[in-house]
């Protein structure tokens, strides 16, 4: 592993990132969304070819709930109730052009909540491919609802750009883990 990704357990940490704009004087934080996918897309198709598609997915998943838990724990405050957390959390996504996003339904008894993401960074704009392309978008909703509830969830994107809709759909299912 790199070592500058590592904190003292081996793991990233949040200070892998660095001091972005402090570094890029010039350039700043911003990068073209081409540039974004141009890294994912390729990296995905490496990864299919070398370890098959269900491997490469659950990597994206995985990757994603690591970093929507980095995210959540230095980007949002964990303590604010549910519907300031939540609009804390649009705002958030909004103004670093990570995507919209809107709650359609959540249900305080099971934990269920279905979100959806317009103008997605991930997959606005990709042709119709009949399947979803999000997953790690997945990842980092479940990262975020799990570093906000101290509970553990699975996050499935239901519909997307790619499977002919014009937002990002995601359920988001409290994971028993008695089971």
């Amino acid at each position: 592993m790199i070592k500058f990704l590592q904190d003292g357990n081996g793991k990233f940490s949040w200070n892998s990132i660095s001091n972005i704009s402090k570094r890029r004087n010039n350039l700043g934080d911003e990068m073209p969304v081409f540039m974004y996918r141009l890294f994912q897309y390729t990296l995905r198709d490496e990864l299919i070819a070398r370890f098959g598609k269900e491997v490469t997915i659950d990597i994206f998943r995985k990757s994603g709930e690591r970093a929507g838990c980095e995210f959540a724990q230095n980007i949002l405050d964990l303590a604010l109730p549910f519907n300031e957390f939540f609009a804390q959390l649009q705002e958030v996504l909004q103004e670093k052009k990570i995507g919209i996003l809107r709650i359609e339904k959540f249900d305080s008894s099971t934990g269920h909540i279905v979100l959806t993401i317009s103008e997605d960074l991930d997959c606005s704009g990709l042709p119709v491919v009949g399947e979803t392309v999000c997953n790690y978008d997945e990842g980092l909703l479940a990262g975020i609802l799990k570093s906000y509830t101290k509970k553990s969830y699975q996050v499935v994107e239901v519909d997307c750009w790619s499977t002919g809709s014009r937002v990002c759909r995601f359920e988001g299912f409290l994971i028993n883990e008695k089971e």
